[in-house]
């Protein structure tokens, strides 16, 4: 396949915070939502429930782009969960449950893995792998949380809580990438490229967040 073929990338995600993390390291993706229900979805292991979502969002996805053969195009589908005390924790069903959960929760520590598949389709390879990442909950109080879950914030992630918004003041530390934590890790990417025969900075648009110039290197 020629090397100077123009990179599309495809977000098969409808998370803002993936985006941006994206766009923070200079990456411009598509996003076009799978539309994937994940509660038809079961597994013993959150490695394997993650990752299997993940796959079925790419494919989603997959099924409705057509290639052009003027372009490489790939696509990225992720899904988070929470490992905690044994139990897969998704997305919390309603405000009750996310104040259940973090009451659970705070003082102590779980994993969150974020499952990647990357898809190219015009060459019809994948590679996917889980990034996981401990998390140490801060012990704040029922009025904290209760406050927090007021927000709504909570509802709408894997665990019931972000980095990168609101409940980042009640994590105490993370032991792994952050980006795990907001749902895609930049170094796992950077790797699953790799096996592709890629290279990060491939992706690279030519105005980097701070408005600088880059010119992509491959």
């Amino acid at each position: 396949m020629p090397d100077q073929l123009p990179l599309r990338l495809v977000l098969a995600s409808a998370s803002p915070a993936r985006r941006k993390l994206l766009r923070a390291a200079g990456i411009e993706p598509e996003v076009l939502v799978s539309g994937v229900d994940e509660s038809l979805v079961v597994a013993d292991r959150a490695e394997e429930l993650c990752l299997e979502l993940a796959r079925m969002k790419a494919q989603a996805v997959l099924t409705r782009l057509r290639p052009g053969t003027d372009e490489r195009t790939l696509v990225i589908g992720c899904d988070s969960v929470l490992e905690f005390d044994g139990e897969i924790f998704g997305k919390p069903a309603d405000p009750a449950d996310a104040t259940s959960r973090w009451r659970r929760m705070r003082g102590r520590s779980g994993v969150l893995h974020s499952g990647h598949s990357l898809v190219d389709a015009t060459a019809g390879r994948r590679a996917e792998a889980v990034a996981s990442t401990v998390v140490h909950f801060a012990d704040i109080s029922d009025r904290e949380i209760d406050a927090y879950v007021a927000t709504g914030e909570p509802l709408a992630v894997a665990g019931a809580f972000t980095i990168d918004g609101l409940g980042g003041p009640f994590l105490e530390r993370i032991e792994g990438d952050a980006g795990t934590v907001v749902g895609l890790s930049l170094p796992l990417l950077r790797r699953l490229l790799a096996d592709l025969d890629l290279q990060i900075t491939d992706l690279w648009t030519k105005v980097a967040p701070g408005g600088q110039s880059i010119e992509p290197l491959g």
